[in-house]
């Protein structure tokens, strides 16, 4: 099972709390969570569904974690970073997305999920993910076009 979802899981966790390690926290959580309490899917694209969902709203707890928002990394503590240089990338625009429309997006073109699935997965209506797709590319594209890309 980890074999199967945990390139999905890291991504997935990745693209809500924008560090490697903590991503990593998150996918070990919810592996955690399916070997304490298993379950039995009636198809492979439920599974993974749930599987995501529930690293999704393991992320959602992390981000709400009093402790997060108390703490900082060691590296981070050490020394003030430069100011990072935008490298261009459309995954650096992606990045610069709010959440919902970040997360809308990766599930769509990403994993490749359908809206209907989406919303499923995210809790919320199909209209509604199609609002935060149509959104999301415009605030992509408008990020894009501020770099000179498009």
């Amino acid at each position: 099972m980890a074999q199967l979802y945990a390139d999905a899981i890291l991504r997935l966790s990745y693209t809500y709390l924008k560090n490697t390690d903590d991503a990593q926290d998150i996918c070990q959580t919810v592996f955690v969570k399916l070997l304490s309490h298993p379950r039995t899917f009636d198809t492979p694209e439920h599974e993974k569904a749930y599987i995501l969902r529930m690293a999704a709203n393991a992320c959602k707890d992390a981000l709400r974690s009093p402790w997060r928002k108390r703490n900082c990394s060691l590296d981070a503590c050490l020394e003030v970073p430069a100011p990072e240089t935008p490298d261009g990338s459309v995954l650096a625009a992606v990045n610069q997305l709010p959440e919902n429309y970040r997360t809308v997006l990766y599930l769509f073109y990403y994993e490749g999920y359908q809206a209907e699935e989406i919303g499923r997965i995210l809790g919320i209506s199909r209209s509604a993910v199609h609002v935060r797709l149509n959104r999301g590319r415009e605030k992509l594209k408008t990020y894009l076009e501020e770099d000179g890309y498009v």
